[in-house]
Parts: C-alpha cells; sequence; structure tokens
C-alpha cells in the first residue's frame, strides 16, 4: 500500500528490480553415526546430540581416540586360513568380543580422503570400559530420528554398523533408507561385511541384496570391498592389545623376552612410562614379538570403505560439483582393497537384471593406485536413478529451488509473482548449466521452467491457494562404458 503523503516535499521510494538470488545448498556435509570414546563439547555432554566439527583435531577434542582393541591368539588348524605362521606354528588372531569400532579411523580416513565439514552423532561411549560394550542396532536406528530435527547434514555414513555383520542391513541400513527417502535431502553410504575364508564375494553380495530391502534405494549406495589403509600406525600397536589371557612368557620363544616379561610382572603398578619401556624392550628382543605386533597392525588396518567414500563425494563436490560421479578417483592411505575383484566378477555386482541392486566395487590398477570404478545407486535398474550424481544433483536442485522459493509463500499468487519466481530458477539453472551441472548445446535444450494460469495452474488452483512451478531438467550422466569401434578399411593408393 502506498503510503499517504501530507506534508509538502520531496519523497524517495526505491523498488526492487531483480528477483532474489537462488544459492545451491551444500551436498558434501556428511553425519557419522556411532560410538566415541567420550562425548563432550565445551564442557558439556553431547550424546545423542549431532555436534558440527570441522577436522580430526576438532573431533579428538569433542570424542577422544579410538578404542584400543584386544586380541586373543589360539593354535590355528589347517583349514583356518587366517593363520600365520610364528616361531613355525601357525596361529590364529581372535578379537575380544565387544571391541570393534570403526568410527574413529573412519574419521580419520574421511579427512585423508579430502573430508570437511562434518556431523558426528555418538550413541555410546567407551571410554574406561576396557572389556568394550556392545554395539545395539536399537541406539544407532532412535539416533537417526535425531537427524530430522538437521538440516544441513546431506550424507549418512554409519562404520560401526558392521560390526553387526548381515543383521544390520535390515536393521539399520533400512532406516537410514526410509529417512533419507522421507527427508529427499540426504543419501546413505554402505558398507557390506568383510569378507572371509568361510563366505565367497557372491554369498556376501547375495546376503546384502536380499536383506537391503527394495525402499527407498535410489537414495544409497554400496561399497565393496574393504581396504587395507595404512592409517593406524605402527606405534599404536603394542602388547595392550593382546589379551591378558594370553602369557607372552610362553608364546615368545627367545629367553631375552621371557626376562623382560618376568622383571615387568614383577612391577605392582606399571606406570605409562614402564609400559613404553616394556614394549620398546621386548621389540628389540624378540623378532616374534615384532612379527606378532605386525599381524596384528595388519588385521586392525583392514576398515571398511564408508568413511574413505564420505571423503571422496565431499572431494568431488567441491572440486568438480555433485553433478560429477564419485568415481575413478584414486584413495588415498589404502594400499590396496582386502581382495582384487576381476572385471568378470564386478560384472554381477554392477549390474543385476533381478534386483537391480548395484554394489560399487573398489579395484587396483597397475600403476594407478585404488580406484573407486562404480557409480551406480542401489537403484540400479532405474533410468531415472541408477546414477550416484544424477540422485545426488537432483536433492541439490530440488532443495536449493524449494529453500528460494520459500520467500514468495503468502505472497500475491498473481503474474508478477510467476514472472519473478520463473526468472530466480531459470537464472539459478542458467548458472549451473554454464558450470556443467545440465546436458544441453543450450539453456532451453538443458531445461524447461513453467509457472501460469493456463499452463500448470487453474483458476481452481489460485482460488486454492496454490502456486505450481514445474521444472525439467537434463541432468548430465556419466560415460560408464566407453565402446571405440576399429574396423579396417580398403588401402587408398
Amino acid at each position: 500500500m502506498a503510503k499517504a503523503y501530507t506534508t509538502p516535499g520531496v519523497y524517495i521510494e526505491e523498488k526492487n528490480s531483480f528477483p532474489s538470488s537462488m544459492i545451491a545448498v551444500a551436498t558434501d556435509v556428511p553425519v557419522f553415526i556411532g560410538y566415541t570414546a567420550k562425548a563432550v563439547s565445551n564442557g558439556y555432554p553431547v550424546l545423542r546430540q549431532p555436534v558440527r566439527i570441522t577436522s580430526l583435531a576438532q573431533y579428538v577434542a569433542y570424542f577422544g581416540a579410538g578404542f584400543k582393541p584386544r586380541y586373543t591368539i589360539a593354535d590355528a588348524t589347517d583349514a583356518d586360513k587366517d593363520a600365520f605362521t610364528m616361531d613355525g606354528k601357525r596361529k590364529l588372531l581372535n578379537i575380544a568380543d565387544n571391541h570393534t569400532f570403526y568410527l574413529y579411523n573412519s574419521i580419520r580416513l574421511f579427512y585423508a580422503n579430502g573430508g570437511g565439514v562434518a556431523y558426528i552423532l555418538s550413541v555410546g561411549t567407551y571410554e574406561d570400559k576396557p572389556e568394550g560394550i556392545a554395539i545395539n542396532a536399537a541406539d544407532i536406528v532412535s539416533a537417526i530420528d535425531v537427524l530430522k530435527r538437521e538440516q544441513e547434514p546431506t550424507l549418512v555414513v554409519i562404520p560401526d554398523a558392521i560390526a553387526l555383520g548381515e543383521a544390520c542391513y535390515n536393521q539399520i541400513y533400512t532406516a537410514v533408507l526410509q529417512h533419507c527417502a522421507e527427508t529427499q535431502s540426504r543419501f546413505g553410504i554402505f558398507d557390506l561385511v568383510k569378507q572371509s575364508p568361510a563366505a565367497s564375494t557372491e554369498q556376501i553380495v547375495a546376503a546384502f541384496r536380499d536383506q537391503i530391502g527394495n525402499y527407498g534405494l535410489n537414495y544409497g549406495a554400496a561399497y565393496y570391498p574393504w581396504l587395507k589403509t595404512t592409517v593406524i600406525q605402527p606405534d599404536e600397536i603394542s602388547f595392550e592389545n593382546i589379551d591378558v589371557s594370553v602369557d607372552l612368557a610362553k608364546l615368545l620363544p627367545e629367553s631375552a623376552a621371557r626376562e623382560i616379561i618376568t622383571q615387568f610382572k614383577a612391577i605392582a603398578q606399571p606406570t605409562d612410562g614402564d609400559k613404553k619401556n616394556f614394549h620398546l624392550s621386548l621389540k628389540t628382543a624378540s623378532n616374534t614379538y615384532v612379527k606378532l605386533l605386525n599381524e596384528l597392525l595388519n588385521r586392525e588396518n583392514v576398515l571398511p570403505p564408508s568413511g574413505a567414500m564420505a571423503g571422496i563425494y565431499t572431494m568431488v563436490d567441491k572440486t568438480r560439483g555433485v553433478w560429477k560421479a564419485p568415481a575413478n578417483v584414486a584413495l588415498k592411505m589404502v594400499n590396496a582393497p582386502a581382495i582384487n575383484i576381476s572385471n568378470d566378477e564386478q560384472e554381477q555386482l554392477n549390474v543385476d537384471a533381478v534386483s537391480g541392486k548395484s554394489i560399487n566395487v573398489i579395484r587396483s590398477f597397475v600403476g594407478m593406485g585404488t580406484l573407486v570404478w562404480g557409480a551406480r545407486t542401489l537403484d540400479g535398474n532405474s533410468q531415472d536413478w541408477r546414477y550416484i550424481n544424477v540422485r545426488r544433483t537432483m536433492m541439490m536442485l530440488e532443495e536449493s529451488i524449494k529453500l528460494g522459493c520459500r520467500a514468495y509463500v503468502f505472497e500475491p499468487n498473481n503474474e508478477n509473482t510467476w514472472v519473478t519466481v520463473k526468472t530466480m530458477i531459470v537464472n539459478f539453472l542458467t548458472n549451473l548449466w554454464k558450470q556443467g551441472a545440465l546436458a544441453g548445446a543450450a539453456p532451453e535444450d538443458a531445461f524447461d521452467v513453467q509457472i501460469g494460469l493456463g499452463t500448470t495452474m487453474t483458476p481452481t488452483d489460485v482460488l486454492d491457494g496454490k502456486m505450481l512451478v514445474v521444472v525439467k531438467l537434463a541432468v548430465v550422466r556419466p560415460a560408464e562404458f566407453i565402446v571405440i569401434t576399429f574396423q579396417q578399411q580398403m588401402q587408398k593408393f
């Protein structure tokens, strides 16, 4: 309504000439859910509360370091393919119950591979609990509901869930897919169980496909196999990773080592300095002890890939854009996949004619390192949502346009508002087309925005207070299969 003028004079009125600008929402903010050493921020407990961090140092300050697991050592049989030889005898390492936690080391992998801003949602603490704690699926599932109050996270990563084995598929992963489908702004990154001599790749993948369900499949992606990493350093492994039930004096054949053990046992309450000196002395005196530590180090450094993949997603989003598939990218702090997958084996993982539940493979290539060699969602048979970058680009566009149009709620539902809204969306999409997010030689080939009476709305819609906007998009898709045809031609004289 125009201002009523009653006093003679000159008055200035300013009118907006341009529509509001629309900003692309962030797509590279994962939330990690799992178990931590502690959960304290600025002196206040933050258990079961999402906490925003920007670095590994900040994570350690709020949530502490990793759990120090303990292993038992048993005599192995010829059937135990995971055994190693120590002092001429085959031995088998078994981790103690309730000692398996992957969150901390997954965060380290995340930052090593380009991670940035992240949220941590701790569902339990293991500090001062040398016997560990049992991972509970109900704790994790109930924590997922907490995320409904947070707007920023766009990726959901739960490395600790895989410690439950196949049970996590139906109990946790299905809940994540449902949450992501309901919010329409999040994407889940999933692990498959750790491969072992007792289960083949075909069995592991079949179990995953059977139990993951069929709801919200385009809102998640799975990666296989696990990774041989260098995250855990040799100085992090010591005799404290060996269960107290193991008698080192009987295990180590060197007489000097046994004498060192006897002297250490005589100390009533050893200090941290005593423990360090004991560890270093054993390394000097016993090659068997060194070999045992190396086996423990190798065992601990085999990690699920979800943490590294969250870092890859973040790095690709920042450097190329969310429309670039997070694939054909080398993983850092990774020596190799835990098992090598061949082309023939990947055929069965990448494409599944029955369920369409594609599994993305991580493979080693000579001279190129360990590469992510798959870019499909779990909805691999869908022409709309087959590729991760397509799904995540649409999530970004939907959320950005939704937030941009919020400023026009309760504005007059007339031609002036329609033109303003259309111009705002067109400008936003044109900028993205210039960056390569949309396919087409010209903007009109890449997208189409429609709004107006007789186009998207009827008079009844206007009476009902509805402003209907139709946006059509041509999102770029990855060149997953490059086929080069060679044919001989007649020699020209």
